[in-house]
Parts: C-alpha cells; structure tokens; sequence
C-alpha cells in the first residue's frame, strides 16, 4: 500500500505578513455516515462549495484548493478555487487525517496552512481571517476554531469542570471548548517539523453553536437545511 509523501521543512523564514498561505479542503466523495454530503444541495449549491466560496473572500489567502481523487467535481468549483488531484488511496475508511495533510503539503508549498473542511459551511470569512492575523502577528503558532460548552460535563466517569460536593451554577461553572474541525491555521514548520496541527501557543476561535455546526450524521444536515433556509443562503 503506498505511503502518503511526506513534506519537506527548511527554516527560512520569519512570520511576516507575505508569508504565502494557501488554503485546502480535502474532499472525499464516498461518506459513510451521509452519503454524497459533500456534493448534496444546501440552499442550492454543494454542500462543498459554502466553505470554498467563503475561503475565497479571506483576506491574506493566496490560494483555495479542493484536494479530491475525483475531478468530475472541477465544473462546481466556485470561480478562483484549485483542483488537486489526490491519490485515491487516500479514500480509505482507515485513511488518517495526517496522510492527507502529509500528500497536500508534499505538494504545495506555503508558509502557512489553513485545513478547513467542507462539513462547516457557516463559519464566516471574519472568524477565519481574524483567527489568521492572530498567528500572523507571532503571537500564537496556530489557530482553530472551537465551540464554548458552559454546562455541566463529564469526562471518563467523573465531572469534567466541576465538583459533586460544590454544584456551581450554570452562569459560574468553568467553561469546556471542543474543537469544531472548521479550520486550523498552522505553519509548514509546525505540520513538516512536529507533525502538528495545533502547537504550543494556539490562538482558539471561538464560535457560537450555528457558526461551528459541523454535519457528520444526518440530522446534522437536517439542522443545516433548516439554518439556510432562515438565513435565506444564496447559491
């Protein structure tokens, strides 16, 4: 079974504000939870191309990618956006996050990464280029975005942020984030050196419960439909 490329890090440069940044969405076209989502209408256009259309209007991306073993999809690109082709190995059920991140930056180069996914399609170019000043600026090595949980919440058994002898309430009690998988931003440097996509000093975006949706089963598109149609989306 052959191996995903690995990329290539030389410590030439500082963070600045031309650092090239290029933006990718892996695309795979056989899901398992909801079949063909990536490609299934919301509010009239892909569900994949929401993303890719707000990815285009960031300021300080200087490139889009689609990076998808199946180049039928080239005809719906929105306008600016690249097709990479990947190999289709990468399509496997068992196929890691780290392979396809390892054959992207194997074959575009950048100063900085931002992996989005397609499952998110409304967070808003604001959050995204705000989140990419942030580790352009040296103050954080990274970004991601991430939801703000304020209940109570429970980890391996026990209470995750608070405790059983002191029921706090809901408007005190310590805040959880989770990850909600729509973008991180990170170095070529932090991915090729460490093998990490968030490092030691990440800025955290949060978002609220709509921006952060991410559509991994089927009533999550349910629930997206439902958005779009309020928000009245163009395609």
């Amino acid at each position: 079974m052959p191996q995903a490329a690995k990329c290539r890090y030389e410590p030439l440069y500082k963070l600045s504000d031309s650092m090239k940044t290029v933006a990718f969405v892996p695309i795979r076209l056989n899901s398992q939870r909801v079949a063909g989502k990536n490609l299934r209408s919301l509010s009239g256009s892909p569900l994949m191309c929401h993303i890719l259309k707000t990815l285009t209007t960031v300021e300080g991306i200087d490139e889009v990618y689609v990076f998808c073993s199946d180049e039928s999809i080239r005809p719906l690109l929105p306008e600016g956006v690249r097709f990479l082709r990947r190999n289709p190995s990468l399509d496997r059920d068992t196929t890691l996050g780290r392979e396809i991140y390892d054959s992207f930056t194997a074959s575009v180069d950048a100063d900085l990464y931002i992996l989005a996914h397609a499952t998110s399609p409304f967070i808003r170019a604001a959050t995204v280029a705000g989140a990419l000043e942030k580790v352009r600026s040296g103050e954080y090595d990274s970004a991601f975005s991430a939801e703000k949980i304020q209940t109570f919440a429970w980890f391996g058994g026990k209470p995750l942020n608070y405790s059983l002898d002191d029921i706090p309430r809901t408007q005190t009690i310590e805040p959880v984030y989770v990850e909600t998988s729509a973008f991180f931003i990170f170095s070529r440097e932090l991915w090729c050196g460490r093998g990490r996509r968030i490092g030691d000093r990440p800025y955290m975006a949060v978002v609220d419960h709509i921006e952060g949706l991410d559509i991994d089963y089927p009533e999550d598109f349910t629930m997206a439909e439902i958005i779009a149609a309020s928000r009245n989306l163009q395609p």
